[in-house]
């Protein structure tokens, strides 16, 4: 028999992370981060960005999550960034770029908390973000393509990272 979301076994908890979008501004690919931050049980999402679209078509696609998901918006990612980072946050980026590594190979440390920082739609993670990072991961990927959906995206890095924490 199907379970549903009534009748699933799965033991709620939240995890010290942190999810901070850098200018993602598409309405669904917000509601997903809605959607998905409530799903890893992540502590806050921080959506960055001079207009952060929260209207029907955002809450079309986050099924309501914006209710149960702690968040806030800011205009300057970096500013989260650097704050988060004085406060002892680990800052992750998710980018591919030349020191990058596969997330599924680095051992984020429960010492600390985490801050997951993801790109806009089109330019990634600002560059910024990338140098203010104690680490930054990519998604191995195996077809022509170098780059996927930030939502997709986000989706494989938050299990690699909290099946650690597991």
């Amino acid at each position: 028999m199907q379970l549903t979301h009534y009748t699933s076994n799965f033991k709620k908890q939240k995890f010290p992370i942190i999810l901070v979008s850098d200018n993602v501004t598409n309405a669904p690919n917000i509601g997903s981060l809605f959607r998905i931050s409530d799903a890893f049980g992540i502590e806050k999402l921080i959506l960055c960005g001079e207009h952060i679209p929260l209207g029907r078509k955002m809450t079309k696609t986050s099924r309501a999550t914006e209710k149960a998901v702690s968040y806030q918006i800011e205009t300057s990612a970096f500013t989260v960034a650097k704050a988060l980072k004085e406060n002892g946050y680990q800052i992750i980026a998710l980018e591919i770029t030349s020191n990058s590594i596969p997330v599924h190979e680095h051992i984020f440390s429960k010492e600390k908390p985490i801050a997951v920082f993801v790109g806009d739609e089109n330019f990634g993670v600002s560059e910024d973000i990338l140098q203010l990072s104690h680490q930054i991961v990519h998604i191995n990927m195996f077809g022509q393509n170098s780059s996927m959906n930030v939502v997709q995206a986000t989706n494989i890095a938050l299990y690699e990272i909290t099946k650690q924490f597991i």
